[in-house]
C-alpha cells in the first residue's frame, strides 16, 4: 500500500473512531442520522480496501459512491422521512430503497460470503412475493411502498434496533480491542497465561486456553483467536512433541470461547442486551459461571489427553521472568479494571465505561513492555488502532446490516410468527423436544452464517416458542447463542477448526474430532442452563448458583475424562452415565 493510500485509510479510521465516541458524548442524535452513517464509514472498507485489479477497484468504486448517496439521501432528509411512516412516495426515494437494499446484500456478500445475504435474499423474495404461496406459510400481500420503505427509511429494517446497537455498543468495544491489541495486551496475555500454566502437565495446551480466553474476552471472534494466539501457541506446542491434530484442535477449541467469555463476548452479548433488555451488567453476570465451566471442561480434557499421550510443560527458558509479566499484564489489567469498575461500581453505560478504558488503553500506547517511550512504535500503534477498528467495524456492520434486512422481514409479513407455531406443533408442545429443534435450527444455519447473524436470526423465530413452554427470556438467549456457536469446532463447516488445521499442517478432520471431544462443554453446557436454570442466577441468588456451579463443573470433569482418557469400558461408561445423572438428574 502506498504511503498516500495509508494515510487515507488512517484518516477514514480515526474518523470511524471519532463519529463512534463522539456519539457518546453528542445527546440525542436521530437514528436516521447515526445509523445510515455508521453504515457510510463502513462501505469503503467493504469495497475498497482488499480491491485489486482496475476493474474490481472500479466496480467497488461504483458501488461505494452508488451506496453513499442513497445513504446520504436518508441522513440528509432524515426529519423529513420520519413523518412518512415507513412509505416511499416518489420514484426516487424507491430508487434509494433498492439501491440501500442491493448495496446491504452485496457488502454481506463481500465480508462474510454467499450464505448470509442469500438468507436475506430468499427473506425479501419472500415478503415481495409469499402471497401467493398457499397456505398457512402464504401471507396477505404488502403494497412495494410500504414493504421497502419500512425496510430503508423508518426506523426499522436497516436502521433498526440491531443497527443501533452496532452503532452505539459494538463499534465502541471494537475500538477498546483494536486499542489494546495494538498494544503490548497481547504479549501481557501471552505471560500470565505462561506464568499461571506453562510448568504443569500438558502446559503448552494450558497456556493455549488461557491465553485464548483472555484474548478472547476482547476480540469476540474465534478466527481472530486462531490466527493471533495461535501463531504463538501452535508452534510451541509442536516443538514439544504434541501431536498436530491435538495442538490444533485446543487452540481452536480454547479461541472459541471467545464469545461466551466477559467482559466483551463479542457483537451478539450486546444484541441480546437490546432483544432482552436486561442491563449489560446483567448478562456478563449470568454468563459467567457458564463460559469458567466451559473453560474448566477443556482444561479436564487437557489433563485426560495428558495421560494418552506425553504433554510436556514449557521449559524454564521458554517462560517469562516475574517482572515482565507483571509490567506486560497490566497493560490489559488496568483497562478491563477500569472498565468493570466504571459499570458495576460507577453505575455508568457500558458504552461510557469503555470509553473511559479506551483513553487508558490510548495512554499505554505510548509506552513498550520495557517502559520505554519510543515515537515510531507508537505511531505504527496508532495506525494499527484506525485500521483494525475501521476494517473490523465494517465487518460487524455488514453483518448486522444484513441480519436486520432478515428481522425485518420477518416481522413485516408475520413469517416469525409462523415458525414458531411449527416450532410448537413440532415438539408437541414439550419444552425438550422443542429445544433439539432449536439445537439443530441454530446448528445448521450457524454452518452458513457468522454467530452473531445465526442467533439474531434463530432467537428471532425461536425464541417466543422456548419462552411459550416455559422458559425464562435470559435462558432462551443464552441456550440459542450458545448453540450458534457450534459451528466453529463442528463439521462440516468449522471455521476455526479450518485456520487451526491450516496453521499446524494437519488434515481438518482429524483436528475437528480432537476439537468436539475438548470443546464437549459447547455441546453440554446450554442444556445444563435449562436443567439447571440457577447456574445463570449469579445475581440474584448466589449461594444456588454457585451450588449448581459446582455440580456441573463435578459432572463436566466426569464426563470429559470418561470420554476421553485410556480407561476400561465399565471405568468409561461409568464415569460419562454419573456425569449426565449429577447434570440432568440431581435435584440440587
Amino acid at each position: 500500500m502506498s504511503a498516500p493510500g495509508r494515510y487515507f485509510w488512517v484518516a477514514l479510521g480515526a474518523a470511524s473512531i471519532l463519529f463512534h465516541l463522539g456519539l457518546i458524548f453528542s445527546g440525542l442524535v436521530p437514528n436516521l442520522l447515526s445509523r445510515p452513517l455508521h453504515m457510510l464509514l463502513a462501505l469503503p472498507w467493504i469495497f475498497l480496501f482488499t480491491n485489486s485489479g482496475t476493474l474490481n477497484r472500479l466496480w467497488g468504486l461504483l458501488i461505494t459512491f452508488a451506496g453513499s448517496a442513497a445513504i446520504l439521501y436518508v441522513a440528509l432528509n432524515e426529519a423529513t422521512l420520519s413523518d412518512q411512516y415507513g412509505f416511499l412516495n416518489s420514484p426516487l426515494q424507491t430508487s434509494v430503497a433498492i439501491t440501500l437494499v442491493l448495496v446491504t446484500l452485496e457488502m454481506a456478500r463481500r465480508a462474510v460470503g454467499w450464505p448470509l445475504p442469500l438468507v436475506a435474499a430468499l427473506a425479501l423474495l419472500y415478503g415481495l412475493f409469499g402471497q401467493h404461496l398457499p397456505g398457512e406459510f402464504g401471507h396477505p400481500g404488502i403494497p412495494l411502498q410500504s414493504f421497502l420503505g419500512n425496510l430503508t427509511i423508518a426506523e426499522g429494517g436497516l436502521w433498526g434496533k440491531l443497527t443501533g446497537v452496532s452503532v452505539s455498543i459494538v463499534a465502541v468495544f471494537v475500538i477498546m480491542g483494536a486499542v489494546l491489541n495494538s498494544g503490548e495486551a497481547g504479549q501481557g496475555f501471552m505471560n500470565l497465561a505462561t506464568a499461571a500454566a506453562g510448568r504443569l502437565k500438558g502446559g503448552a495446551a494450558k497456556v493455549s486456553t488461557l491465553s485464548s480466553a483472555l484474548f478472547g474476552s476482547i476480540s469476540g471472534s474465534a478466527s481472530a483467536n486462531v490466527a493471533s494466539t495461535g501463531a504463538i501457541t501452535l508452534p510451541a506446542m509442536t516443538r514439544l512433541g504434541y501431536p498436530k491434530a491435538l495442538a490444533g484442535a485446543v487452540e481452536a477449541v480454547a479461541s472459541s470461547g471467545g464469545q461466551i467469555m466477559p467482559p466483551l463476548m463479542g457483537a451478539g452479548a450486546f444484541v441480546m442486551v437490546e432483544l432482552t433488555g436486561i442491563p449489560y451488567t446483567g448478562i456478563m453476570a449470568a454468563a459467567i459461571f457458564p463460559a469458567i465451566l466451559y473453560f474448566m471442561t477443556v482444561w479436564f480434557g487437557i489433563n485426560a489427553f495428558a495421560r494418552r499421550f506425553e504433554l510436556k510443560g514449557l521449559p524454564e527458558d521458554q517462560q517469562p521472568a516475574r517482572k515482565e509479566v507483571l509490567i506486560t499484564t497490566a497493560f490489559f489489567a488496568v483497562p478491563f479494571l477500569i472498565l468493570l469498575e466504571r459499570m458495576f461500581i460507577g453505575g455508568f453505560t457500558p458504552q461510557y465505561a469503555a470509553s473511559v478504558a479506551i483513553l487508558a488503553a490510548f495512554l499505554l500506547l505510548f509506552i513498550d513492555g520495557k517502559l520505554k517511550f519510543d515515537i515510531r512504535k507508537t505511531a505504527k500503534r496508532l495506525e494499527e488502532t484506525c485500521l483494525n477498528t475501521g476494517k473490523q467495524v465494517s465487518m460487524i456492520a455488514s453483518i448486522i446490516l444484513c441480519a436486520s434486512l432478515i428481522i425485518g422481514v420477518l416481522g413485516a409479513t408475520g413469517l416469525g410468527i409462523k415458525i414458531t407455531s411449527l416450532i410448537l406443533s413440532g415438539s408437541g408442545q414439550m419444552l425438550w423436544p422443542a429445544l433439539l429443534l432449536t439445537a439443530g435450527a441454530c446448528l445448521i444455519l450457524g454452518m452458513e452464517v457468522p454467530t452473531t447473524a445465526a442467533y439474531v436470526i434463530c432467537i428471532s423465530v425461536a425464541g417466543p416458542a422456548l419462552q411459550q413452554l416455559g422458559l425464562a427470556p435470559l435462558q432462551a438467549h443464552l441456550f440459542v447463542f450458545w448453540f450458534a456457536l457450534l459451528s466453529t469446532i463442528t463439521p462440516p463447516v468449522c471455521g476455526a477448526v479450518f485456520i487451526a488445521a491450516g496453521m499446524v499442517g494437519e488434515n481438518w478432520l482429524k483436528v475437528s474430532i480432537y476439537a468436539m471431544a475438548l470443546g464437549l462443554g459447547l455441546y453440554i453446557i446450554p442444556l445444563a442452563l435449562i436443567a439447571n436454570p440457577d447456574l445463570i442466577a449469579i445475581a440474584d441468588n448466589p449461594v444456588s448458583a454457585g451450588i449448581q456451579f459446582i455440580k456441573v463443573g463435578i459432572s463436566l470433569g466426569a464426563i470429559s475424562y470418561g470420554m476421553i482418557a485410556p480407561l476400561n469400558m465399565m471405568l468409561r461408561v461409568t464415569l460419562v452415565a454419573s456425569g449426565f445423572i449429577g447434570i440432568f438428574l440431581l435435584p440440587f
